[in-house]
């Protein structure tokens, strides 16, 4: 198509022109040429203020920051059902495009059906025996989290996306465990709070050197940096959670276990649980009819679609026979620890304990269910959120920095203060917790 819009057109309405005044040698006289400088100047400054105008009409005044909803504003629904979420979305909803929408009769699958992984694994292995153990003597662990892909709608979200990362790099540093940090979600149908199944998934099947598979929330920190998980006790079972059975196969509860920091062993079972579980997971119809199945057979779940925590809840009790005798329910220690039970308690453990317990006597995770950090609302206020992740990140932190000879000056505080003088003999200086060149032995006579 011709464009007839002429060169110093705004939104498309072409510019004066002037049909008169040309002299003999078609230019215009001096004042002429004056005067239609003026105006192209005063044309330019006009297409300006328009389009300054029309864009602030498109953006809105929040258009260059985050969401200016308030939180109290968003639709009661809304905030119903993330009020009564036992956990946050590992990985923040977002909003993606997906071909189609699956009807309830379709048939979903993860991936191609694996039917012997053990033995396959078990070959693998025999061919790259170095690779079978850690350098310590013990199964390899993996631990996985991850964010989501784009930034956050609170900047100080990311801020705090970056402590939880260090945290969790600073545990598996010492404790000779290896991290992988997600950003994509690698299935578009299972979104949100159910990304970590194809995710997990795949990190099995690619990496078999790996005996287990350790996802943790991207708003759950270490805060005990001397415990170790029993991973002997776990030698018989395959999925490891903080749970109650009586809750679960007695009452029913939706909150009965927490998958905000799971164990999965690399195994067929594994697979197998995952393919079982995966089915209520495909957003869109499948996973809102679903989640009416779920609210209608666990106490006290509120109506709002599937989630990961309440269907294998939900596996658990119908499929017992299959799955219960080899999942573990770990209630000893705090694998999840709810943070609003816990955060407060930190100054008296200081007086009281040492870290190495893991339990309430010192609290292994603390996990912020309920705090939206990354996005525009949650359960509990944004500043209340972000104030006790402060604290929760230093309470651990404090256990890293006293191998060096620091610590922070309060739970509250970013700033730090030097707790030992440097010498001149610094191989000689034993860091208390013994954590800078562990052995792991310094608690081991503690009684849990």
């Amino acid at each position: 198509m011709r464009d007839n819009t002429k060169k110093g057109s705004c939104n498309g309405r072409p510019a004066p022109t002037f049909s008169n005044g040309l002299n003999p040698n078609g230019g215009f006289p001096k004042g002429k040429r004056i005067h239609k400088t003026f105006n192209n100047l005063k044309i330019t400054l006009l297409c300006g203020l328009i389009t300054i105008l029309v864009l602030r009409g498109t953006l809105g005044l929040g258009g260059f920051g985050g969401s200016s909803q308030d939180p109290d504003e968003m639709p009661q629904d809304a905030k119903e059902r993330n009020l009564m979420e036992v956990k946050d979305g590992d990985v923040e909803e977002e909003e993606e495009e997906i071909e189609f929408e699956r009807e309830l009769n379709d048939t979903y699958s993860i991936g191609p059906r694996i039917f012997d992984w053990d033995d396959q694994r078990r070959a693998w292995l025999i061919e790259n025996p170095e690779l079978a153990n850690s350098s310590n003597g013990k199964p390899r662990i993996l631990l996985v989290t991850g964010s989501p892909p784009k930034s956050c709608d609170n900047p100080a979200g990311d801020h705090y996306l970056l402590k939880s990362i260090k945290n969790k790099i600073d545990y598996c540093r010492i404790h000779n465990i290896e991290i992988f940090y997600n950003l994509a979600h690698l299935d578009a149908e299972l979104s949100g709070y159910w990304s970590k199944l194809p995710l997990i998934r795949k990190l099995m099947l690619t990496h078999p050197e790996f005996e287990w598979i350790w996802w943790m929330d991207s708003d759950a920190m270490f805060t005990d940096m001397v415990f170790e998980l029993p991973l002997e006790k776990y030698k018989h079972f395959n999925f490891i959670l903080h749970g109650w059975e009586k809750e679960i196969y007695e009452k029913i509860s939706w909150v009965g276990l927490n998958t905000g920091s799971l164990l999965l062993r690399n195994c067929q079972w594994s697979l197998d649980l995952i393919d079982a579980w995966a089915p209520m997971g495909p957003k869109g119809k499948v996973r809102e009819e679903a989640g009416k199945v779920l609210t209608e057979a666990l106490l006290g779940r509120p109506a709002f679609e599937a989630d990961d925590q309440s269907a294998l809840i939900y596996l658990l009790i119908t499929q017992r026979n299959l799955w219960g005798n080899k999942v573990y329910l770990e209630n000893s220690f705090y694998l999840h620890g709810f943070w609003v039970a816990i955060v407060e308690t930190y100054d008296e453990l200081i007086d009281k304990h040492h870290p190495g317990y893991g339990d309430e006597r010192w609290p292994f995770i603390t996990h912020f269910v309920g705090c939206k950090p990354c996005g525009s609302y949650g359960d509990y206020s944004i500043e209340k959120c972000l104030k006790e992740m402060e604290r929760s990140f230093n309470f651990g932190d404090n256990q890293i920095l006293q191998m060096y000879g620091f610590q922070h000056r309060t739970l509250s505080s970013f700033k730090v203060e030097r707790t030992s003088n440097d010498s001149d003999q610094p191989l000689e200086i034993q860091d208390e917790l013994n954590l800078l060149h562990p052995t792991f032995n310094l608690f081991k006579s503690v009684p849990v």
